[in-house]
């Protein structure tokens, strides 16, 4: 730990404790004993918040290992001079009561700024919330609609498909049709082609057998 940080904790700790006794013998006087008395505590206060100004200096400058314990230490510090303050506007007052009362004016006002702060980081909270899923409602809204589109530009991609091949079938139907009439036909010129090769052949072979006929009846 920092010897020049124990050095002001030292003189810190003189004059709290020298401050208590203090605020101590003031609650018994009235008068102008009380307001010198009261003078000398003010005195030490500002003494007390320049100790603690050069302690949190001092333990700022330190390693983030040391920095922690002294910034520790430092707090209940203030915390113990803001104890005496209160202390000290307290014997202030005209009297107790009033004291009290502000005490307890100051203390419910911190209370309700408090409340007031955490209800306001409430609704912040939630209303981010509410702000996240209206922006998760709107972007799944998007990719339904996005999606149903797509299926829509499917479903016609799929009809026109369909569509093209029904008339496809119809053409390929049509074609077989002609196709069956061209083999009749082809059919039926062969059978005539058959047919006329035996009737050729019949009148060559007559011919034929004629003249050979007429040629024996010649030279015989």
């Amino acid at each position: 730990m920092s010897d020049v940080f124990e050095g002001y904790a030292g003189q810190y700790c003189e004059i709290s404790a020298a401050l208590s006794r203090k605020c101590a013998a003031a609650s018994a006087l009235d008068g102008e004993k009380k307001k010198q008395k009261l003078s000398e505590i003010q005195a030490d206060v500002q003494e007390s918040e320049s100790l603690i100004r050069r302690m949190d200096l001092e333990a700022r400058s330190m390693q983030p290992s040391v920095k922690a314990g002294l910034l520790a230490k430092l707090r209940e510090y203030k915390s113990d001079l803001n104890s005496v303050k209160g202390e000290i506007k307290r014997l202030s007052a005209p009297n107790a009561q009033q004291a009290t009362r502000e005490e307890l004016l100051e203390s419910g006002m911190s209370d309700t700024l408090a409340a007031s702060s955490d209800q306001r980081g409430r609704l912040m909270m939630t209303s981010e919330r509410l702000n996240q899923s209206s922006d998760r409602i709107r972007e799944s809204q998007r990719t339904v609609f996005e999606t149903e589109e797509i299926g829509v530009s499917i479903l016609q991609d799929l009809h026109n498909q369909r569509q093209s091949l029904l008339h496809a079938h119809t053409t390929l139907h049509g074609v077989d049709d002609y196709i069956g009439k061209s083999k009749k036909i082809l059919a039926s010129m062969s059978k005539r082609m058959d047919r006329n090769k035996w009737i050729v052949g019949s009148i060559i072979a007559t011919l034929v057998f004629a003249i050979l006929f007429i040629l024996y009846f010649k030279f015989a």
